[in-house]
């Protein structure tokens, strides 16, 4: 059985209180409640408008630093709702690592509304990404596996895709991926990047519409690609292409047909991803499915 990676530091809410405590007294009286725990973090929501994040291994510290640097730049230009810092945590004897208190962002998750009902975020997911790719300052983190030419993931998709019992399509999306490794690479400025922009960090208002992007543990630059790979990984057929139209005509799109490609093949990646590392996660599981489904859908 192929698992999420196990925490280094089982993060409880007794933890937490203590260190709201010793570090925000005044907001250690809110309610608490645990609302995820992640492959990379712990998140507990905190009164009404705010949540707490923790690292719950220690390869995740990074990301929890990356946040509180480029988030504040990121909400300044989205259309929607972000979970902004507001509080930069410190480690203590209670907790090792650096930790954060954000703003919730309130939406029901797009990974738990059927595909049908996601398709009203179409064009607002198209224009939260306009708004997030903008070429990346020099130093912000290329993240290793988010992002770069498609041929570095090569070894690993082969290797997922070599459990024929997996998947049983394995010879087409082996096709697939060959195509996509094929297609000339980003040769554009490194963008800024979501990085992880799947259907569990995605969230919905009432009626379908976008209501705020979560989870930017993997943000960095790179290739736009990887976050157009929601395209794959968040719609049927129909709204997919009415997400990709969202960016323009095939004459005056902001995206290219190479970069579409791209996208196909980053969809693979991380839907693979998914489904192979989630046997004890239902909800990445059913995002691996049907992401799997969709790519070889076109």
């Amino acid at each position: 059985m192929a698992e999420m990676p196990p925490a280094t530091v089982e993060v409880s809410a007794a933890v937490v209180h203590a260190l709201l405590r010793d570090q925000r007294p005044d907001l250690a009286g809110l309610p608490l409640v645990r609302v995820a725990n992640g492959w990379d973090n712990a998140t507990f929501r905190l009164g009404d408008d705010l949540a707490v994040r923790l690292p719950r291994r220690g390869e995740a510290v990074p990301l929890i630093l990356h946040e509180q640097r480029y988030l504040p730049g990121i909400a300044s230009r989205s259309p929607v709702p972000v979970p902004v810092p507001v509080h930069a945590g410190r480690p203590t004897s209670d907790f090792p690592w650096p930790w954060s208190i954000v703003r919730w962002v309130p939406g029901t998750a797009a990974v738990d509304a059927g595909p049908a009902d996601r398709a009203a975020a179409a064009d607002g997911l198209a224009g939260f990404l306009k708004s997030l790719h903008v070429p990346a300052d020099a130093r912000v983190p290329v993240n290793p596996v988010r992002g770069v030419r498609l041929l570095n993931r090569s070894a690993v998709v082969l290797e997922r895709l070599g459990d024929r019992e997996r998947y049983p399509q394995a010879a087409e999306l082996e096709a697939l991926w060959a195509h996509a490794c094929a297609t000339p690479a980003w040769d554009g400025p490194a963008m800024m990047l979501h990085g992880d922009l799947h259907p569990a960090n995605i969230l919905l208002a009432a009626d379908g519409s976008l209501a705020g992007v979560i989870d930017f543990g993997d943000v960095g630059a790179g290739d736009p690609a990887v976050d157009l790979a929601a395209g794959w990984l968040m719609f049927d057929a129909g709204a997919r292409q009415r997400f990709i139209g969202a960016f323009g005509s095939p004459a005056g799109s902001s995206v290219d047909r190479d970069t579409w490609t791209r996208a196909r093949g980053w969809a693979l990646v991380l839907s693979t991803a998914m489904l192979s590392n989630s046997d004890d996660n239902s909800r990445m599981f059913s995002v691996g499915e049907f992401g799997v489904r969709q790519v070889l859908a076109g």
